[in-house]
């Protein structure tokens, strides 16, 4: 499992798995896709204007199996340098496996310091995911 650092030139792979993250996700926040049959993520193009935000591509022997867009936004924690976990992304064939963790711990080990993750609603997936991670 690696990370690998998105180049703008790969900015399209990246609004692809975007649209399927979001797919997967609207099951837990009803969102609709628009006229065009597309999500959208109104944030991509920060990824590379903003020095505080790092996309990565999660890969499998050199095979795309998902995302993590770091933000150095963060909401609960309140020192300087903090990190959050903005969009994470495991496609359904990596999952439950190891493939998560690895990228999740590969993502806090190249920023070290505070870390958040929110998590969103009724996604129970994801509250167990995180707080196992987060927990070991």
């Amino acid at each position: 499992v690696q990370l690998v650092p998105v180049e703008l030139e790969h900015q399209s792979v990246l609004r692809q798995l975007l649209e399927l993250y979001a797919y997967d996700f609207s099951e837990y926040d009803d969102a609709d896709v628009n006229e065009h049959g597309l999500y959208g993520y109104k944030y991509l193009g920060h990824y590379w204007t903003d020095p505080d935000r790092h996309p990565f591509f999660i890969t499998v022997d050199d095979r795309l199996a998902g995302l993590v867009l770091v933000y150095g936004a963060h909401y609960v924690v309140k020192e300087t340098g903090a990190r959050s976990i903005a969009e994470f992304f495991v496609m359904r064939k990596y999952r439950r496996n190891g493939v998560g963790r690895a990228a999740a711990t590969k993502a806090f080990a190249m920023f070290p310091g505070k870390w958040e993750v929110l998590q969103y609603g009724g996604n129970a997936p994801s509250y167990e995911f995180w707080e196992e991670v987060i927990g070991a």
